[in-house]
């Protein structure tokens, strides 16, 4: 199957065909990946603050993620016509989504797959890869019942440990919904750890993901929480694109920042062997995070 693929360097539009991947380059230099999760809700009194992160949008260049939980409470076809496709939606056509656990209480999360049609990936699987300028991304499903679990020797991992393979790049950065690591602790997935493991296995660098509602930032670890400045992957929970807020528990090993009264999304620019990362809040908040670091 082919796609088309955009370059911008330096002011020059590059167009052409590539058969295995979208390659999105900002315009004046590294790619930019942002985003956030957890985004519309369809209480007219929800609309504001989803709103307010669009506009974000609208200032940033770059390819938008939107990791899970995207139009409430069903993730229905009324949701996303009359919540998400009037705020988030005027991004639709750079947006890489994650499926989330909302989506799915409308069954087969038929509604998203329509949606965002091709861009989800395969509605059997809603895991899929992309490179960005020098960086491989891959999406992850963490509804893990809803593809043949997230185990060692499930599908997902199966195709998560040949993909990553196949691209073996210096920077790779992994997209999902449910976080393994989280201060929200009902929020926490320990099903994802086999993932993590695929993921550590093979150097990955960066994780977001968004499903508790606020933000919060870990320092590199690997898969059983432990701190590993040398090899360990980063995580990001960036649950702050609109609904709403949620509460923080017991702080978790090794987070380093948290917040939950700011709407915002994460802004991480992909240079060729590090990252910059800087959570943009929105016009009537003041709450940021930001700083760099490199890759494995």
């Amino acid at each position: 199957m082919k796609y088309m693929t955009i370059v911008r360097t330096a002011g020059t539009l590059l167009v052409g065909l590539c058969c295995m991947t979208i390659n999105l380059v900002a315009q004046g230099g590294d790619p930019v990946l942002v985003g956030a999760g957890d985004v519309a809700g369809c209480d007219s009194s929800k609309l504001v603050n989803p709103q307010a992160t669009a506009t974000l949008l609208d200032s940033i260049s770059g390819t938008v993620f939107a990791a899970g939980d995207l139009a409430y409470q069903d993730g229905a076809e009324v949701n996303f016509s009359r919540c998400y496709d009037p705020t988030w939606g005027r991004h639709r056509a750079r947006t890489k989504p994650i499926v989330g656990n909302h989506e799915y209480q409308t069954p087969g999360a038929v509604d998203y797959y329509n949606y965002f049609g091709p861009a989800a990936g395969d509605p059997t699987k809603g895991y899929y890869s992309f490179d960005l300028g020098t960086w491989h991304i891959v999406v992850i499903n963490s509804e893990c019942s809803q593809v043949g679990g997230c185990t060692s020797t499930s599908p997902q991992a199966t195709w998560l440990q040949a993909d990553l393979a196949a691209h073996p790049t210096t920077c790779t950065l992994a997209l999902w919904h449910r976080p393994l690591f989280t201060s929200s602790s009902n929020t926490a997935a320990s099903s994802m750890k086999p993932i993590w493991q695929v993921l550590f296995n093979n150097s990955a660098d960066v994780v977001i993901n968004g499903h508790a509602h606020n933000y919060e930032r870990f320092a590199p670890q690997d898969p059983n929480g432990v701190a590993n400045s040398a090899t360990g992957i980063r995580e990001f929970v960036v649950g702050t694109g609109g609904e709403s807020h949620g509460n923080f528990d017991t702080v978790a090993a090794n987070s380093e920042i948290r917040n939950n009264t700011t709407y915002g999304v994460l802004k991480v620019t992909l240079h060729s062997t590090s990252y910059d990362w800087q959570f943009v809040p929105i016009a009537s908040q003041t709450f940021t995070d930001s700083g760099s670091g490199s890759c494995h």
